[in-house]
């Protein structure tokens, strides 16, 4: 991800440091395309963080790293749990949701932080090793789930333009998200109160052409997702038991 010049130089100071704690070595020419900035930059970043006592080892033929021990963290994962999120990583980069795939490589990047030098080596052997058989051309069909998940867990009201297959343009539409599933086609799908319709609605958020989490809040909804399955298995009859009755 490319850093714009009016990110600050703390944040890129401190996205260095968690880059140089999530890899075994990083390249002064990695930094630079990756933050977006000249590679004298990147060593004058480099510096200023040996001045705040950040313990950087240059190796020749391979970048710079972390002192191996650096900064012991107070929670440590084993190596079969490492092992594991390295094999969710390459699940989720199979998924249809651009969002979701950054926001999750974020998250391993801190993981991986607290590894030892050994662990990591590991664990990046074992990405290099792994690979998921699901959306072969990684295609990406959405980018809005991060924005729907944090809508979800804070009761904002989304405003939308969903376009179904039978529009001839996208509806706008103010909805209050309930729930997220994974269908059997691989879309993602937000659960919602439908203020349009007045009623609950699956969106397939690969439909969904804008979005904007609006400031007000709505009520959470008492209804459970065991109540909410029953009344769509009565409403749907699915085969498969589940409800795939989309907007």
């Amino acid at each position: 991800m490319a850093y714009t010049n009016n990110i600050s130089r703390l944040s890129r100071l401190t996205a260095i440091h968690l880059k140089l704690q999530s890899n075994v070595y990083v390249s002064v020419a990695q930094l630079s395309k990756e933050f977006n900035v000249s590679k004298r930059t990147v060593y004058r970043d480099l510096l200023a963080l040996e001045q705040a006592n950040v313990p950087i080892v240059a190796v020749e033929g391979k970048g710079y790293t972390l002192m191996d021990g650096y900064k012991i963290p107070p929670v440590m994962f084993t190596e079969t749990e490492a092992n594991a999120l390295i094999f969710a990583q390459k699940m989720m980069a199979k998924t249809k949701d651009e969002s979701l795939i950054n926001e999750f490589n974020n998250a391993i990047d801190k993981v991986k932080a607290v590894l030892r030098s050994e662990e990591k080596s590991k664990a990046d052997f074992l990405a290099n090793r792994t690979f998921i058989g699901k959306n072969w051309q990684n295609k990406k069909t959405s980018k809005f789930l991060s924005i729907i998940q944090r809508g979800l867990t804070n009761f904002k009201v989304l405003k939308i333009t969903y376009k179904k297959e039978t529009d001839v343009e996208p509806i706008p539409r103010n909805i209050e998200p309930f729930a997220i599933y994974h269908s059997f086609s691989e879309d993602w799908i937000v659960v919602a109160w439908c203020r349009l319709r007045n009623e609950f609605r699956n969106f397939r958020i690969d439909r969904i052409k804008t979005i904007i989490s609006l400031p007000e809040n709505f009520t959470p909804h008492k209804m459970t997702m065991e109540e909410y399955g029953e009344i769509q298995r009565k409403k749907y009859v699915d085969g498969n038991g589940l409800y795939d009755k989309n907007e």
